[in-house]
């Protein structure tokens, strides 16, 4: 450590009132040798430079600064999961020169640990988008509005969502290239989810990737309680979820190393923009417009500090914004639905009706149980304190895991169904007695009106709770993105259509009552557990508690999102009147312009969007390197090899 950074720290340590002679808030103690004192200071400085280190500014790429009077090959509109994917591929030939334009900046310190993802929401790094009011659902969240945060900074959502990692099934991709998507079969797809895993390159010469581990395990006995409990009921513990046909209950890995989050902003972007001249990145850039000649892209307009500035490119644009902000950067370009636009007079350059139509989610209820009441342990300040020297010193700890949330379940609901596949997905959150604070950034972080969360903090006083989300795994129902505005600062008008569809409640009703089954086994019991009543004044004017009627009435209250916002540029054949981005992710009518992220899903995955949006990632870049020149950057010495199809991988 510098001399410079030793006295900086020795003040800090000064500031917070130790010294040789007394002790924060305490009386003086008896002179010393001064070694004790010493031994505290040491600790002190340790724990401070420690604090730096959990985020160095060195993780993340370098902003740049220069000008854009030199035209681009490449510009990637947003760094989340898929687009620093693509912008990290592509600029492995170094004869590209490829521009990212990112909304953000560098995640903030929380958004590396695991257990802090909550506090991200309501904040500078999320676009904090509301969905409208609907008599259906979100009646218990503030104003009826339901809450999507979506990320914004490097890394995008990746960067604060639960870092869980699950590709989804193989009805999924098979089902997309049914409907005329060739090349997205699961077969097809898996060798490029197995590309975004592998570690690649040298030091020398990196190439981006995700990191996978397991959470650690925290609340051991919770996560038993429910395995067994599932046993009771006939579902088995599952090692790994393959093909995502299995019903049980599983520990699923992470995007996390030695308790960091690893999202595609670090691991793609950060770990290879120092070594890559050909690779610039322009942080706080707001793309407001996408302008044309002759059916191509020829420049991006941005405004970044008040300036605005524009980029022109020669090969191709990739837009990779998200489920929310792809279709509104689309529509403020011109290209959407015709009435739509001249409504807003926004010139149109491309009819495509489907852009921001088809808008899916996993939407989910949340049910709080109740555990060991009159004889739960409290969370006491020691045992905080504790928790946070463990991560500062070892990276371990609660802090670094949120180990219920890693143990997921996947149930299919429908006793009557053939199909091998789920319905339904359980997550799980624990909250210890006495942990008012987490509970608090929970369900802050969901918006939920004033009187539910104190209901709930009542519970904590002599009791754990145990949140479980009922999520449904394919959703009927379809919602939209429209512009409020052409203004790019007004946020779009969201309508989800949660519960819209009787299909989808039934599904949900049966997900409720799988868990009063669980409720009832004899794990459970022997953990006392017990659905917490929530006061709701509708709900409660029904003559049965915890009939199909009341259950019908909470879900409209307690409707939440699990983040997983798709489909609004949807893939799909020129045919498909609703496609906006063919199988090669080209948008329909348009010469050099792609979409790469969760949007482009015709149908949400079953499971977490993450996995299956890097892997969106790797394959528009692939797409990318076959259409320009037929061929893709390897070798660590940045050479050119042939291409390699995926049978090849």
């Amino acid at each position: 450590m510098s001399q410079t950074g030793s006295q900086n720290l020795n003040l800090d340590a000064a500031a917070i009132g130790l010294d040789q002679c007394g002790t924060a808030g305490g009386s003086p103690t008896s002179p010393g040798l001064g070694l004790w004192s010493g031994m505290v200071t040491m600790l002190l400085q340790s724990l401070l430079a420690a604090q730096c280190l959990v985020s160095p500014a060195s993780l993340w790429p370098v902003d740049y600064g220069g000008d854009f009077s030199q035209p681009y090959d490449f510009v990637v509109i947003g760094a989340g999961s898929a687009g620093s994917v693509v912008a990290s591929r592509l600029s492995e030939n170094p004869q590209w020169r490829v521009l990212v334009l990112e909304a953000g900046g560098d995640p903030p310190v929380e958004s590396e640990l695991p257990a802090l993802f909550f506090s991200l929401q309501h904040s500078e790094f999320t676009w904090n988008y509301f969905t409208e009011p609907s008599d259906e659902s979100c009646k218990a969240m503030k104003d009826g509005r339901c809450y999507w945060p979506r990320g914004r900074m490097l890394g995008g959502s990746g960067g604060a969502n639960a870092m869980l990692y699950i590709r989804g099934n193989r009805q999924d991709f098979d089902g997309w290239a049914a409907m005329g998507n060739e090349g997205w079969s699961y077969d097809e797809v898996m060798p490029f989810f197995e590309k975004s895993v592998t570690p690649q390159g040298n030091a020398t010469h990196p190439k981006g990737y995700v990191s996978l581990a397991p959470f650690e395990r925290q609340d051991e006995p919770i996560h038993q309680m429910l395995i067994d409990g599932a046993r009771e009921l006939g579902l088995p513990y599952v090692e790994r979820f393959e093909e995502g046909s299995e019903t049980g209950y599983g520990h699923v890995p992470g995007t996390v190393r030695e308790g960091r989050r690893m999202s595609t902003g670090k691991g793609y972007l950060g770990a290879v923009s120092r070594t890559r001249p050909n690779l610039h990145v322009v942080k706080n850039a707001r793309v407001t417009h996408l302008a044309f000649e002759n059916n191509a892209v020829t420049s991006v307009t941005f405004e970044r500090n008040g300036v605005t500035q524009q980029a022109g490119v020669t090969k191709e644009v990739v837009i990779s914004a998200g489920a929310i902000d792809s279709p509104a950067l689309l529509l403020r370009s011109g290209i959407g639905p015709i009435e739509d636009l001249k409504e807003l007079g926004i010139p149109v350059q491309s009819e495509l009706p489907g852009v921001g139509s088809n808008l899916q989610d996993h939407v989910l209820v949340p049910l709080f149980l109740r555990l060991d009441e009159g004889e739960a342990e409290a969370m006491t300040e020691k045992g905080m304190l504790d928790g946070i020297y463990e991560y500062l010193i070892h990276q371990k700890g609660p802090l670094a895991t949120h180990s219920t949330v890693s143990l997921v379940s996947f149930i299919n609901t429908n006793t009557s169904s053939k199909s091998v596949y789920p319905d339904t997905e359980n997550h799980h959150l624990f909250f210890q007695r006495g942990n008012h604070p987490s509970l608090e950034i929970f369900t802050k972080g969901l918006s939920f009106q004033d009187q539910y969360v104190e209901s709930l903090q009542g519970y904590l006083r002599d009791s754990h709770l145990l949140c479980v989300f009922v999520l449904l795994s394919h959703p009927v129902a379809r919602g939209k993105v429209r512009l409020r505005s052409k203004d790019p600062k007004e946020p779009p008008i969201l309508t989800s259509n949660y519960l819209t569809e009787p299909q989808d409640v039934a599904t949900l009703m049966r997900g409720i009552r799988y868990i009063e089954s669980l409720e009832q086994t004899k794990s459970l019991r022997e953990h006392q557990a017990e659905l917490a009543y929530i006061p709701i004044e509708e709900c409660d004017k029904l003559k049965n508690y915890r009939s199909e009627e009341y259950w019908r009435c909470y879900a409209k209250y307690f409707t939440i999102t699990c983040y997983h916002q798709s489909g609004t540029v949807k893939m799909g054949p020129d045919y498909d009147r609703e496609s906006c981005v063919s199988p090669r992710l080209r948008v329909h009518g348009l010469d050099n312009l792609r979409v790469a992220d969760a949007s482009i899903m015709p149908a949400v995955v079953s499971a977490n969007t993450n996995a299956a949006t890097v892997m969106i990632g790797e394959r528009a870049a692939d797409f990318i390197k076959e259409d320009h020149n037929g061929c893709v950057a390897g070798g660590d010495e940045g050479l050119w090899i042939p291409h390699m199809h995926s049978d090849d991988f």
